[in-house]
C-alpha cells in the first residue's frame, strides 16, 4: 500500500491526536500529523489500522531518533562483560592453614 493511501486511510479511521504528546490537530494542520508504523515495517498496513499510530512530526522524529540511539554502537544490545576470573580469596584456606601452624 502506497504511503499516501495508508496515510489517507489512517486519517479516516484514527482520531487526529498525537498519541505521544496528545496534541489535537484541526484540518488546517493535518500536514503536521504523520503515520507511524508500530512494528517499524512500512509494508505492514492492515486495513483496520492496527499497525498505525498518528504522531506529530516532532514526536515522530523523536521516536525514530530513540530507535537509532539505542542501536548505536552495538546493534541495540549491549555486549555483556566476560565473567570475572580473578579470585582474590582463592588461596584463603591455604593461608589460614599456614597461620594456624605458625
Amino acid at each position: 500500500m502506497a504511503e499516501d493511501v495508508y496515510r489517507e486511510r489512517a486519517l479516516k479511521i484514527l482520531p487526529w491526536i498525537c498519541v505521544r504528546c496528545a496534541r489535537e490537530f484541526p484540518v488546517s494542520r493535518l500536514r503536521e500529523l504523520t503515520v507511524h508504523h508500530k512494528d517499524g515495517n512500512h509494508n505492514n498496513n492492515p486495513q483496520d489500522g492496527s499497525n498505525w499510530e498518528l504522531l506529530c512530526v516532532y514526536c515522530h522524529e523523536n521516536e525514530h531518533a530513540r530507535v537509532l540511539d539505542s542501536m548505536a554502537g552495538g546493534g541495540g544490545k549491549k555486549k555483556e562483560d566476560p565473567p570475572a576470573t580473578h579470585r582474590p580469596f582463592g588461596d584463603l584456606a591455604e593461608r589460614l592453614k599456614g597461620k594456624r601452624g605458625s
